[in-house]
């Protein structure tokens, strides 16, 4: 299992710093998409540990919350306004993750696409933010949300925090991913792994899907569960939601969704109503949900002196090796060149 530190940073990386990321990333990916091809470059994005290691190389800090934010900035500035790229990148950080709808349509008639491709890429990116909000509930909350695509290829990045903690965790979807619960995330990043957790992406959630699904077409969610679930102490220590969106139970019940994956896209349906579905289809109706951390990568590149871990060596190895065959080839100033390269091999 691997794994990158994420503490809570604030506050935006220095210009003078942001202007030489891009510089650098420009090459870099320009030599990974015509050596390597576009597949590659989006099997990368998805690969957590390269993406950190990435953001090392342009120069952010390793540790930081910040890399996921800054280096998905850098790559939409480059990718977005080179027209010798067919790659874009829609939504970011708060408002602007809001508004990937918008710029997915945008950005998609620049590179052809057509109006089915677009809607479909817009509700792909809608349910990878509902099941890593809503399906997961990990103790993070999104608050940065991204999308990577091409005429061929997508696949989603988005991060959450956990105020209290201060930390952040990173979720990787896989490219081109299914609107499926199971199996569709190529990594998620985390320092460590949370205890109270609802995972209903997880196989052995699949009775709790059913039956939440069930609950929701039968008409069998009563108001009075809060009241019984409230009584009952509930092991694991997961809470009873306090408020729960009637008005989205009842606009579900009326569209008869077919799947769980349905379900979550129904609009005003939020974590206090998936949470009671899976308290009830759990405690009432005996079937039990995941409450193992899904997140996959943990102690991934760690620091030097041991802290906040030891350096996984040979995954750091890895992505050394790939970046110093990029940099050899990609067209810098030799000064600069020179000075990357010391920092890969030092």
């Amino acid at each position: 299992m691997n794994s990158i530190y994420l503490p809570l940073h604030y506050g935006k990386a220095p210009k003078w710093l942001l202007v030489r990321m891009k510089k650098l990333a420009e090459p870099i990916i320009k030599i990974i998409i015509e050596e390597f091809g576009e597949k590659e470059f989006f099997n990368r994005m998805a690969n957590p540990i390269f993406f950190q290691s990435f953001s090392n190389v342009l120069g952010f800090d390793w540790n930081s919350s910040g890399a996921t934010t800054v280096l998905t900035g850098v790559l939409k500035s480059v990718l977005n306004s080179n027209p010798d790229f067919s790659i874009k990148v829609a939504g970011g950080k708060g408002k602007e993750g809001l508004k990937t709808p918008e710029h997915i349509k945008t950005l998609a008639s620049e590179i052809g696409l057509s109006d089915k491709k677009i809607e479909d890429l817009i509700t792909s990116s809608r349910f990878a933010a509902k099941i890593d909000s809503l399906a997961i509930q990990d103790g993070y909350d999104i608050y940065h949300h991204c999308v990577i695509f091409s005429d061929k290829r997508f696949l989603v990045i988005q991060q959450g925090m956990n105020e209290a903690k201060r930390m952040a965790r990173r979720y990787h979807w896989l490219p081109n991913f299914k609107l499926k619960c199971e199996g569709q995330h190529s990594g998620i990043i985390t320092e460590k792994k949370e205890k109270l957790v609802i995972d209903l992406t997880s196989k052995e959630s699949r009775e709790n899907r059913k039956t939440s699904l069930d609950l929701i077409k039968e008409g069998r969610v009563k108001k009075d569960y809060r009241k019984l679930l409230s009584i009952i102490k509930y092991r694991g220590g997961v809470s009873v939601p306090r408020k729960v969106n009637w008005k989205a139970i009842e606009l579900a019940y009326n569209l008869q969704p077919s799947r769980f994956e349905e379900l979550v896209l129904v609009r005003g349906l939020g974590k206090g109503t998936i949470r009671a579905l899976a308290l009830i289809s759990d405690l009432i109706y005996c079937k039990e949900y995941s409450k193992q951390d899904p997140a996959k990568y943990c102690f991934a590149v760690g620091g030097k002196d041991g802290v906040p871990y030891p350096v996984d060596r040979e995954s750091y190895d890895e992505a050394i090796e790939f970046l110093r065959d990029v940099l050899k080839q990609a067209n810098l100033h030799s000064f600069e060149k020179l000075k990357k390269m010391r920092e890969l091999i030092g």
